[in-house]
Order: structure tokens, then C-alpha cells, then sequence
């Protein structure tokens, strides 16, 4: 893509601001047709499930990002996949590990109003029925001004203006999906009692910020790099490649437990592997980011945000395959097509192997 230039498309609220309520969640689709039938009708009529929620009050700012993982997304538009989608590989460093963990699909749910985020939950749940497990879901809030349990401001690397889309959308190198972002979502718990065993500028080492003020901190010499270090990817032309974070803190302290629920959209798959990839082996190998130490990944799951035309062609996608095999009737005779393909007609898959950068 060209600089200057921005793709005309119709994307999902990728970027929706920071809201005071999210809900995080994920589910594995059943392997029968009819779960896939109804999971294909719901995700390709979301807009109308927030408007139905959301109109009651305009000001709570509903929204649904809808992710879609690989094997969910082949067995809906078999033979067209975004160009990097595939697992969330895991990664075993040294000291931590970084799991893979199921998902099919993920609603990445925002409100400014907890009542709203919940009952859009609801009846999403209850359209779904059956279709879909829940693997994993995580309410979460915004804590103070935009900081995490570990005190420090959250999302400060973001891009901002017409960076945003430009991080975060498809370009014309995958042309087909151009407009879908990708997504990956892990949910870190924190040991908040080994975290205040550090001094003040202890953590602001680990991170890389002051805590009161977020100002950002040089590194100190030596091979042991800043969380915000670890996390800052530059390409060949050394520019940085930003990713979105809409980050949330969660918790139940009755149960005692403390965590963020990291979320990242990028444009390229790649840039947030390679920084989950630096965060567990360490920039260099065995210097692992020491946040770390007090903040275990529990989940590892990747998706793909299609552009709302996209997610809309799934219902046209399931009307191409009845009218492929329209219903057998004694009275009637035989078509005499087999009609329209059942994929989406969106073109079919290019090869794309991202290019590796060192930073």
C-alpha cells in the first residue's frame, strides 16, 4: 500500500474507543452441519443483535467485534483464507510458557454501561443454543485512568489517527480480505504479592515507564530488555509496526484472582507473534521479559476480523449451498445446474509469507 492511501471498505469497530466494559469471549463450534448453520446465521446478523441492545441507550456505545479462528473459517468459506491465518502457535521459552488454546470464535464485546455488554451476552448465548461452547469468557473493566492491576498505564503504544487503520487493516496485499484485521488474544494472571515485593523502580525496570506519570524509561545496559522494549517491532525501513491493544484488567479478589486479558488487532499476524515470541525467549535468547515473573498466559488463541461485508456474505454463502442442493421432490424434477458455489466468492487464497525484520 502506498503511503497516503487507505482502504474503502466497511471494517468492523476494531477501532472503537476504550470502553468502561468489555466482555472477552471465545467458544468452540459443535461439527455438525446444523451448529454450523446457526453459528453462520448468528455472526453474519450481529450488527442486528447490537442495535437491538445498543439502541436502548446510544450514549452506552455497544459494540461486537466478531473474530473467527482458521478451522471455523475454512469449514465456512472452504478453498478463500486470509493469507497469514493459522493456529496460535505455542511458545515454550526457558522459563515460561506460552500456551495454545481452543477457539473458534470470539466476541469482543464493549459498552460504557455493564447492563448493556450483558445482555447483548445474553441473547447472543441464547441464539447460539447449542452451536457453540463457551471455552473461555472474561469480564473486564477499565481500572482508574487506563492502567493495569500492576498500576501502570496500559496501551500508551497504540497508533493513533490515521495510523489506526493503517496498523490495523488489510491492504491490498491480501486484497480478497482487505479491511479484516487479525487477532490475538491471551489472558495473563498476576501474582500481585510477588509484584509488591518489588521497589517502585524495580517495576519501572520491568516495564520500561515510570509508573506515576508514564513517561518512558532508556533501558539499562546490559541484555535484559523493558517489557516496551521487548514489544517494539521495527521493519526494514525502521519504522516501528504498531499493533492496537484494547487491553483489560479482570478479576475476582474473593477467589484471588488478578489479571489482564490482552487483546491485539493488527494488520499483519506476524508483528504480534514476533513480539509474544521476544516476550518468552527473550531479545536475546534467555532474556525473557521479566514481567513475566509475576504474569502467567493462561490462554493463546488466534482469530480473523473480516470487514462487516464479509461477515454479512457468510448468510449469502449458506443461501449459494441451498440453491446448490435445493430439496428433492418426487413431483419435481432434477435442476439442471448444480447452481452457485457454496464459498463466498471472494477469491482465492494467496500465498504470503511475511517477511522476518530484526529490531
Amino acid at each position: 500500500m502506498q503511503g497516503g492511501e487507505r482502504v474503502p471498505i466497511d471494517a468492523q469497530q476494531v477501532d472503537a474507543p476504550l470502553s468502561r466494559f468489555a466482555v472477552f469471549l471465545v467458544m468452540t463450534v459443535g461439527a455438525d452441519d446444523a451448529a454450523l448453520a446457526t453459528v453462520r446465521d448468528v455472526v453474519s446478523g450481529i450488527d442486528d443483535l447490537v442495535k437491538t441492545v445498543g439502541f436502548r441507550d446510544l450514549n452506552g456505545h455497544l459494540s461486537c467485534v466478531v473474530g473467527l479462528g482458521r478451522d471455523l473459517w475454512d469449514r465456512l468459506s472452504p478453498g478463500a483464507r486470509p493469507s497469514e491465518l493459522h493456529a496460535f502457535p505455542p511458545i515454550a521459552g526457558a522459563v515460561h510458557a506460552a500456551p495454545s488454546t481452543p477457539g473458534d470464535l470470539l466476541f469482543h464485546i464493549r459498552a460504557e454501561r455493564q447492563d448493556l455488554a450483558f445482555e447483548f451476552e445474553r441473547l447472543l448465548l441464547d441464539q447460539l443454543g447449542v452451536a457453540a461452547s463457551v471455552a473461555d469468557e472474561t469480564h473486564g473493566f477499565r481500572y482508574f485512568d487506563a492502567r493495569d492491576l500492576l498500576g501502570f498505564v496500559d496501551g500508551t503504544a497504540n497508533p493513533i489517527g490515521a495510523e489506526m487503520a493503517e496498523m490495523t487493516h488489510i491492504g491490498d496485499e491480501d486484497p480478497d480480505f482487505a479491511g479484516g484485521s487479525y487477532v490475538v488474544v491471551q489472558k495473563y494472571l498476576h501474582d500481585l504479592d510477588a509484584w509488591a515485593r518489588l521497589s517502585t523502580a524495580e517495576q519501572e525496570a520491568v516495564i520500561g515507564r515510570t509508573k506515576l506519570d508514564n513517561v518512558e524509561l532508556d533501558d539499562a545496559p546490559g541484555p535484559q530488555f523493558a517489557h516496551k522494549t521487548l514489544t517494539t517491532i521495527v521493519g526494514d525501513d525502521g519504522e516501528e509496526l504498531q499493533i492496537l491493544r484494547d487491553n483489560m484488567p479482570f478479576g475476582r479478589p474473593g477467589q484471588g484472582e488478578f489479571g489482564t486479558y490482552f487483546i491485539g488487532y493488527s494488520r499483519r499476524l506476524w508483528v504480534i507473534q514476533l513480539m509474544i515470541h521476544r516476550m518468552f525467549i527473550g531479545q536475546p535468547a534467555g532474556f525473557h521479559d521479566k514481567i513475566l515473573d509475576v504474569s502467567r498466559a493462561v490462554t493463546g488463541t488466534t482469530f480473523f476480523a473480516p470487514s462487516n461485508p464479509v461477515l454479512r456474505g457468510l448468510a449469502d454463502a449458506s443461501d449459494a449451498a441451498d440453491a446448490a442442493n435445493p430439496p428433492a421432490f418426487p413431483s419435481e424434477a432434477a435442476p439442471d445446474s448444480a447452481g452457485p458455489s457454496a464459498s463466498l466468492g471472494i477469491g482465492s487464497l494467496r500465498p504470503h509469507a511475511p517477511k522476518e525484520t530484526t529490531s
